[in-house]
């Protein structure tokens, strides 16, 4: 790598680190779901 593709690789890794891009609770589901619900034979709340 040169010197300016290096540099710019290093910034990126920085400020990836310092501000994720990927954020995971975006994509995951947080806590039980309907289908657990009714196998526990518990109603929804709405």
């Amino acid at each position: 790598m040169s010197g300016p593709l290096l540099l710019a690789s290093m910034i990126r890794t920085i400020v990836e680190f310092l501000r994720p891009t990927y954020r995971p609770e975006r994509y995951y589901m947080r806590g039980p779901g309907p289908a657990c619900a009714r196998k526990t034979d518990r109603t929804l709340a709405a």
